[in-house]
């Protein structure tokens, strides 16, 4: 039986039972776990597995925002905690090998840990350019303020998720960075010229390309498309991130319950359908929303289908790997910018 194109959360530490009645009958394409469903490490197995028979889905893709730093959904006690992006960035200012190594060793170290859990896809890298006078949402954790050095840190984080059995997620396209808000709250809007996003933003991205799947910003870029932001602009999804940056891959909104987004749940979600997004993503576990954006969300066929199947079919076993000398590697480089 098809899935419905949607990512959900839900609620708490276990399925209860009318979630669990709600993902056999609506049957969403993944799932996406945050702190409140996460306690131990033998808890977050079971719930990973019973996410999964409960869509009738040994493979269904399991997602987290395990970036490090502020961004972190697994954690002490049970879990490392690793830096923020911009340590690697300014570990790359020192030497850009060794930039590239820290951010290599911290992802294929968090690839191992969501491996342990059944977790297969990870929301990272980031190609995200922060600008002075930018909200603090992205601030640290991006990779810097130029794109080539954000690309090729991105690149790096890439590598060792895939290396580790963990597809990665490209965020926020086609670029985060110069929001002056937190899209979480409110809906940000960017002046900037087009050329100069083109320069930029953009340019970050477009190195990227390749990637498995990636996530919209809830941003507005008013040079083009002053009435929606990227989410739910078809202008923008076809002429820069399909066009311009080149994405081919599975593309899913950011959370549709986040309040840079206008109108009811099942109005937002038939605009991110109409814009052209593949998967819309809905994190809160709140059942009626929940409840909201199955009945607005089609199957997953045609072209989106297309896309999610590549995209979960470039997920590899895990290749070797030592997580001791990994770390204590990680750790003595990181150790040269003050931030172990």
């Amino acid at each position: 039986m098809a899935s419905r194109a949607f990512i959900t959360g839900t609620s708490g530490l276990v399925l209860n039972d009318v979630e669990r009645e709600f993902i056999r009958a609506e049957r969403p394409w993944g799932f996406i776990l945050f702190k409140r469903n996460i306690e131990t490490p033998a808890q977050v197995s079971a719930l990973v597995a019973e996410l999964r028979a409960a869509v009738g889905d040994a493979d269904a893709p399991v997602l987290i925002d395990q970036e490090g730093g502020r961004v972190q959904r697994l954690g002490p006690p049970h879990w490392p905690a690793y830096p923020p992006g911009a340590s690697f960035a300014a570990l790359y200012d020192i030497d850009p090998k060794l930039g590239l190594t820290a951010a290599w060793l911290a992802s294929r170290l968090i690839a191992a840990d969501l491996a342990d859990l059944g977790i297969t896809v990870d929301c990272l890298p980031l190609a995200d350019v922060p600008v002075a006078g930018a909200d603090a949402v992205i601030g640290n954790r991006a990779y810097g303020t130029e794109p080539g050095k954000g690309a090729a840190i991105a690149r790096a984080v890439t590598r060792g998720l895939e290396q580790g059995g963990v597809l990665p997620v490209l965020k926020h396209i086609p670029g985060h960075g110069r929001a002056t808000a937190d899209s979480h709250f409110r809906l940000p809007a960017v002046e900037t010229a087009k050329a100069e996003l083109e320069r930029t933003d953009f340019a970050a991205f477009q190195p990227l390309a390749d990637l498995p799947m990636a996530m919209t910003a809830h941003v507005v870029f008013s040079a083009l498309d002053p009435a929606h932001p990227a989410t739910t602009s078809a202008t923008i999804i076809e002429q820069v991130i399909r066009g311009l940056i080149g994405f081919q891959g599975l593309l899913m909104s950011d959370d549709v319950s986040m309040n840079a987004l206008a109108g009811s749940i099942a109005e937002r979600t038939r605009a991110i359908v109409s814009a052209g997004c593949d998967v819309i993503l809905h994190c809160n576990g709140n059942i009626d929303e929940m409840r909201g954006v199955a009945r607005e969300t089609p199957e997953l066929t045609g072209q989106a289908l297309e896309r999610a199947s590549r995209a979960l079919a470039a997920r590899k076993p895990p290749e070797p790997f030592d997580r001791q000398s990994a770390r204590a590697e990680l750790d003595a480089l990181l150790n040269r910018v003050g931030t172990a």
